[in-house]
């Protein structure tokens, strides 16, 4: 495991490629890797696939990728936090794979545990489950949903130690947790970074084991918005 300055986050981003599949933490811009996501703005990648609860919003977080045009598709639950990608998809510029946020989440989880998927009764009868295989169980009918994993996950955390265990601060932590096992590469930035041993274990969420880089956080979320870190 490897602890990065946030000078350091251009260095952290080249392991993203064109073509890949990242997973990027947040619900809305809380909990989102803001240092990690603008250094992939300026990273030369195209043909990106993106499993987020959101495309940010308009112009911030991962909405400057979309206007980059840098995201192939989106995989998500509420793309209506950023218009601009009703836009885009209408425009047949990107691509969009709508679940709803239990399933998102469940679906991720599923990758990180090594299973396939799984049947779930939500969705079935409406669209979201147009072209996707249908079992009854026990008089009951279910959808069934692949597994989601990705190339790369860039995640957001509170504390880390220098071994890479990751502690989360409230509703911040979503989908990050998840997304940590469910990826080959995991680059987490965290506003804090202590020395090993002084994280209590009782309150370690994500075990180093799954963290392969730590990054800290130079942009951050006010009231006022995103500003960079005094």
């Amino acid at each position: 495991m490897t602890v990065l300055t946030p000078e350091s986050a251009q260095q952290a981003i080249q392991k993203v490629k064109s073509g890949d599949v990242i997973m990027v933490g947040g619900f809305g811009l809380i909990g989102s890797p803001l240092t990690l996501i603008d250094a992939l703005t300026k990273h030369d990648v195209s043909d990106l696939t993106v499993i987020s609860n959101n495309v940010g919003e308009a112009g911030r977080g991962l909405g400057i990728l979309l206007r980059q045009g840098k995201l192939k598709k989106a995989i998500g639950s509420y793309f209506t936090s950023n218009r601009e990608v009703a836009q885009w998809y209408n425009k047949g510029k990107l691509s969009l794979q709508l679940l709803p946020q239990g399933t998102l989440s469940e679906a991720i989880r599923a990758g990180g545990a090594g299973i396939g998927g799984f049947y779930t009764k939500t969705a079935v009868g409406t669209d979201l489950a147009k072209g996707k295989e249908t079992k009854e169980i026990d008089g009951e009918t279910y959808v069934f949903e692949k597994a989601l994993k990705a190339d790369v996950a860039l995640i957001r955390a509170w504390k880390a130690d220098t071994k890479g265990n990751l502690v989360y601060y409230k509703t911040a932590r979503n989908f990050n947790p998840m997304m940590a096992t469910a990826a080959k590469y995991v680059i987490a930035e965290v506003d804090e970074i202590v020395e090993e041993g002084e994280l209590s274990p009782e309150e370690i969420v994500t075990p180093h084991l799954f963290v392969d880089e730590v990054i800290k956080s130079r942009l951050i979320l006010t009231k006022e918005g995103v500003v960079e870190r005094e």
